[in-house]
């Protein structure tokens, strides 16, 4: 069994190792090849007896489905799986051109059955429900791709079959890099945010990993060479007492190790009485999606927080010394240039411009098939009709200076970044070019370096976006 990733925020994929130690210990010869590090393998594909890809995010997929195409050329016959959040999208299409099976959700008991399957010889689709597994769900009328939602048993990921750690993202904090190891405590979401993939597939549900799965796993991570962990949950706080003991049986055992998380807003301050204890196990920032800052945009995305909520998480957690870095989405079809002023604004009154990747201030809403955001009311005039090879919806914004504009910054971070500009330069070219748009005096150079430090803020080295 080959098991193949194409990308997964920059970290060593935690969804080739979990799959691959399941598959072990069924008995399975199993191979891995992490395509966001390594090259094209030819010899690994030949060897195996089926492929499967990881497609936890939207590049995943779009990359993934490059990869089968590739394998489908070179070996036509071989059975190839795609499995992950985003492997329901465009479904129907992938059946047809590239993937004999195609599994969203918990899908390790459904790939573990697939391959079974081919083992036990019922052909390259085989895999049909086993009263052993849990009963799947249509993800999407007439695709063919499944959702599973019971509960599995995960084993101590397999991350001998990975490179090492220092091939992806460290951590940049206090002059030096660190290495970095990415597990998860917990899989979907409690929460629907309207614009998010995770709710399409679990409706508002969360699957935990043991904490003594999630403890050993850490173990190997530290092992390797990882002095800092980034809990790579959907949301770390969706169970906040599971979370905690993992964070207080993590610390006891490994004090020196720092770490970071991503949740919500309205989390942060829901258990706001959990941030010294974090702190104090080594919490250095929060990832959290503040995503814009019109309380009517943030609405329609039902994210549960108002702006003014926002800034209150920024000063809790910064009162325990944990910085948050936001992730923003400024583009969406109801954004106006003023919005994007006071999105820059925000941040240099918060003292958020090292805190923020510059890749955020070019975001733009994504809407692939099945988000929750295709029955909105305010959605429907503004799209255009889907885009299969894009796995997206297209859209315009009611004001046009907002598509042209985000064109021009996406261009324009590109190359800084390219250039190695610093976090503070591109955050000035930012704020002009957003200023200019909606004819909106600019402020003094001395005013916005004044407004924010950018130097020394905890940070991993690869901007993350899905």
């Amino acid at each position: 069994m080959l098991l193949i990733s194409t990308y997964e925020l920059g970290h060593q994929p935690v969804h080739l190792a979990s799959p691959a130690a399941a598959l072990r210990r069924a008995g399975h010869e199993v191979r891995a090849l992490d395509l966001a590090v390594q090259p094209w393998d030819p010899d690994l594909v030949a060897w195996a007896g089926a492929v499967a890809f990881s497609v936890p995010m939207h590049t995943a997929m779009r990359l993934a489905l490059a990869a089968a195409t590739t394998v489908r050329h070179q070996q036509p016959g071989l059975p190839v799986c795609f499995y992950g959040l985003y492997a329901a999208v465009s479904a129907d299409a992938t059946l047809r051109a590239t993937a004999d099976r195609v599994i969203a959700g918990e899908y390790e008991p459904a790939l573990l059955e697939w391959v079974d399957g081919l083992e036990a010889g019922s052909g390259p689709g085989a895999g049909s429900t086993s009263p052993a597994a849990p009963a799947p769900t249509p993800v999407l009328p007439d695709t063919g791709a499944t959702v599973h939602l019971g509960r599995s048993d995960f084993q101590v990921p397999a991350r001998d079959l990975l490179p090492s750690l220092e091939h992806y993202a460290h951590l940049a904090v206090d002059g030096e890099e660190r290495l970095v190891g990415a597990v998860e405590a917990s899989h979907g979401c409690a929460s629907r945010c309207r614009h998010c993939p995770v709710p399409t597939i679990y409706d508002g549900r969360i699957r935990v990993v043991g904490p003594e799965v999630v403890l050993a796993d850490i173990a190997q991570l530290v092992a390797a060479g990882a002095r800092h962990v980034t809990f790579a949950d959907p949301d770390f706080l969706n169970g906040v007492h599971h979370s905690t003991r993992v964070v207080a049986a993590m610390h006891e055992r490994f004090p020196p190790l720092t770490f970071d998380c991503t949740t919500k807003v309205e989390l942060i301050l829901r258990h706001r009485h959990i941030w010294p204890e974090m702190a104090a196990a080594g919490c250095l920032f929060v990832v959290s999606a503040l995503e814009s800052v019109n309380d009517e945009i943030l609405a329609r995305l039902d994210k549960g927080h108002t702006a003014a909520q926002a800034a209150e998480a920024i000063a809790v957690l910064r009162a325990h010394d944990i910085e948050l870095r936001p992730s923003f989405l400024p583009f969406t079809p109801w954004t106006t240039p003023a919005d994007l002023v006071d999105l820059v604004d925000f941040v240099a009154e918060h003292d958020l411009i090292a805190n923020v990747d510059p890749v955020q201030y070019t975001i733009r809403l994504l809407v692939p098939e099945g988000s929750l955001l295709l029955g909105h009311p305010d959605m429907a005039v503004h799209l255009g009709p889907y885009d299969a090879e894009r796995l997206s919806y297209p859209w315009t914004a009611a004001d046009p200076r907002v598509d042209q504009l985000q064109a021009r910054l996406a261009g324009q971070v590109e190359a800084a970044l390219a250039a190695g500009e610093p976090p503070g330069s591109v955050y000035l070219a930012v704020s002009r070019a957003v200023r200019r748009a909606a004819g909106a005096s600019e402020p003094g150079a001395r005013e916005l370096i004044a407004a924010g430090s950018t130097q020394g803020r905890p940070r991993l080295t690869e901007p993350w976006f899905c």
